[in-house]
């Protein structure tokens, strides 16, 4: 008996001082894998990892509640973070360090972003001049002369969602039900397949207009996805838009301390961790996504593509999360697959 309760306190004290984070995350790079591992070289503290979809994982941390591992939700999306935020996931996020690192418009008291995202337009400069679309805005899309012109994903596409979720929040909902309407009428077919789907159907020729984030374009661009797909990179040129307005449409992947997490003491020291300058070359020279902090430089590949341009700072990006709802409902209302 006095064994087994030994044994007992001794387990207790294992769980008191245990150095892990359990991390649920929706990302799905090898590299972020080898970025947890140098996290735990440094300080010592484990990172499980619980991959899957957004809505399955925040389903989950939902139901089981108070008895939940998880320490940190990593989401590739501000409306995800912001849906996670309204259903009460998350705790406030106190660190003078993060605050510094991230700008106010890239983050909320419940999250932060770890990374930006620019969704943009290519093009094919044989079929079209830049000097015809340099000035280019995204409401410009809707113009009756780029009918039957471009490749878009599905209006279930989280990232068409913040998209237009912008235009509702910078330009009305009324502006956008009519713009949704007319843009719709432009598609050069029926929306399908990934953001690399839609660059290769304006290589091909099918489209003479992309919208996608830049990353898929640099991932192509990199030979990771076969020689095929890099060549059909060198056929299509990238264009960011609104740089006469308010600016190229930006979205984050972010993350959040989990209300329920057994582990809280490591959980900031993660985020933090992910906010350094070795963390973030690491993410951004693996992943082609923009870096979060300003001393640190996109990947080569990127910068090829346009690091000077024009971001739409014009609004937070958790009014995402406020319009996207609306966003998709009138994104189906406009007949948008």
């Amino acid at each position: 008996m006095p064994q087994l309760v030994f044994l007992i306190i001794l387990l207790s004290f294992q769980n008191i001082f245990t150095k892990e984070i359990n991390l649920f995350t929706t990302r799905h790079y090898d590299s972020d894998l080898q970025l947890y591992e140098d996290f735990t070289k440094e300080t010592g503290i484990k990172v499980n990892v619980i991959s899957g979809k957004s809505k399955p994982l925040e389903k989950r941390i939902i139901e089981e509640g108070k008895s939940c591992i998880g320490d940190l939700f990593f989401l590739a999306d501000a409306g995800r973070l912001v849906s996670a935020e309204k259903k009460g996931l998350f705790i406030k996020i106190k660190s003078q360090s993060i605050e510094q690192k991230v700008p106010e418009n890239f983050r909320s008291p419940y999250w932060v972003g770890i990374t930006k995202r620019a969704r943009i337009i290519y093009y094919n400069p044989k079929e079209t001049k830049l000097d015809e679309i340099k000035n280019l805005s995204y409401e410009d899309l809707s113009s009756i002369k780029f009918k039957n012109s471009i490749a878009i994903r599905q209006s279930n596409n989280v990232y068409n969602q913040s998209l237009v979720a912008s235009l509702i929040e910078n330009n009305g909902i009324d502006f956008t039900k009519q713009w949704l309407k007319k843009f719709v009428k432009n598609f050069s077919r029926n929306p399908t397949g990934n953001d690399r789907a839609q660059i290769l159907s304006v290589a091909a020729g099918e489209s003479k207009f992309a919208i996608a984030n830049t990353y898929y374009y640099a991932l192509m661009a990199s030979g990771k996805k076969g020689e095929d797909q890099k060549k059909a990179s060198k056929k299509v040129k990238p264009l960011f838009p609104n740089q006469l307005d308010r600016g190229t449409h930006m979205n984050i992947s972010g993350i959040g301390i989990l209300k329920h997490s057994p582990n809280k003491a490591n959980t900031k020291k993660f985020i933090e961790f992910l906010l350094t300058p070795k963390a973030q070359k690491h993410i951004v020279n693996n992943t082609y996504e923009y870096p979060m902090i300003e001393t640190v430089t996109p990947s080569k590949l990127i910068q090829k593509m346009g690091n000077n341009f024009k971001q739409d700072n014009s609004s937070k990006v958790s009014t995402y999360g406020k319009w996207q709802k609306e966003a998709f409902k009138l994104m189906r209302k406009a007949g948008w697959n």
